[in-house]
């Protein structure tokens, strides 16, 4: 092999190249200075945390040219009004869970998850490589917003019960704060949804202003304390099979950035999205070792509860599907590429971590 044919093989022709080229680099980079405000609060380092993780990656990628100044929740807008920010210019981009912003439209559901969808790896695959972020973004584009993936936590709990939810009828009453479409869901089956910022989940589920609450896992659900007001625990999210956290940029801003630093942004925030979850995937088994020493009580979803929850949201996709041109568009995207999915799991990914945990079972 010639020596520059090895070089362009290897990636050593790109450094070589940006390492001539670092001064005229360097020379283009104008400096900025952005505010992106959270939806969550400093205490949760796992999502709050990958807001911090993108803005040191762009800050470190310009040699310190980029900086963008990370807020938490309630700092410059409670944590439910982020996006609203950063669609009206108060700040230039915002973290947050897209679907958080359903009464706008529930299309804004598909940016993170919706009942029974993808998991967090086919959630990326449909997101970068199966046409996801095109479909979303032009749907952002109606409300000033250019979104990227930038974080996910993974297949959720389905949240801590002040009583043993065991059939379809437990459902009714029952106050509970749960994200995004999910609460469409329950709502069907007589629940009352509440959406309360993640911050105020506790002193709700603590007075007695709501008798469940769903928030994420094992590891961000021991920091906020959920075990010490709801003893019980169950599984899974199924509204949550992912959930896909988005850095939501000012259109504006975002088409006023050099093609280069749009770059970067782009990279640090794939990078925040491998990040993130892998934080949560590393904290979460020891998470719940200690919340089941403490008296948290697992419990499970009864496959009559699941059965009855997936034909209520297949209904609703429908009603949406009917009422709104953008949701129908987006839904059939997704769920035709969900079937597709499934269709390989089973094959691979199953099995193969099906056998695995009977051998841990085994011992």
């Amino acid at each position: 092999m010639k020596r520059r044919d090895f070089m362009k093989s290897t990636g050593l022709g790109l450094a070589a190249a940006t390492a001539v080229a670092a001064p005229a680099i360097a020379q283009s980079m104008p400096e900025l200075k952005w505010r992106l405000t959270s939806s969550f609060p400093k205490s949760l380092d796992t999502i709050y945390g990958a807001a911090e993780t993108f803005a040191k990656a762009v800050s470190e990628a310009t040699d310190g040219k980029f900086q963008i100044q990370v807020f938490a929740a309630g700092e410059i807008v409670p944590g439910l009004q982020a996006l609203d920010a950063a669609q009206n210019g108060t700040v230039e981009m915002t973290h947050t869970a897209p679907y958080y912003y359903i009464g706008k439209d529930p299309t804004f559901a598909f940016g993170t998850t919706v009942p029974f969808g993808l998991n967090s790896r086919q959630h990326n695959a449909w997101m970068y490589h199966g046409g996801g972020m095109a479909l979303m973004n032009d749907f952002f584009a109606k409300y000033n917003l250019v979104g990227l993936p930038a974080g996910n936590t993974g297949t959720q709990m389905g949240g801590w019960f002040r009583k043993e939810i065991k059939t379809v009828e437990d459902w009714k009453g029952i106050k509970m704060r749960i994200g995004g479409l999910g609460g469409s869901v329950v709502q069907r089956l007589g629940a009352v949804p509440q959406q309360i910022a993640g911050g105020d989940i506790y002193p709700a589920l603590e007075k007695g202003t709501i008798d469940a609450a769903e928030w994420v896992g094992p590891y961000d659900d021991e920091k906020l304390g959920f075990n010490k007001v709801a003893p019980y625990y169950y599984a899974p999210g199924w509204w949550e099979g992912s959930a896909s956290l988005m850095l939501m940029t000012n259109s504006a801003k975002w088409n006023e950035l050099p093609k280069h630093y749009k770059s970067i942004v782009t990279s640090a925030a794939a990078l925040a999205n491998v990040d993130m979850q892998s934080k949560y995937d590393a904290g979460n088994p020891g998470a719940i070792i200690r919340l089941l020493q403490s008296g948290a009580q697992l419990r499970a979803f009864s496959p009559e509860i699941m059965e009855a929850c997936y034909k209520a949201a297949t209904e609703m996709y429908a009603e949406f599907s009917a009422k709104s041109a953008d949701f129908k568009k987006i839904h059939d995207h997704y769920m035709a590429f969900r079937g597709e999915q499934y269709l390989w799991w089973q094959i691979a990914e199953y099995n193969y971590d099906s056998f695995m945990i009977r051998q841990r079972s085994r011992g």
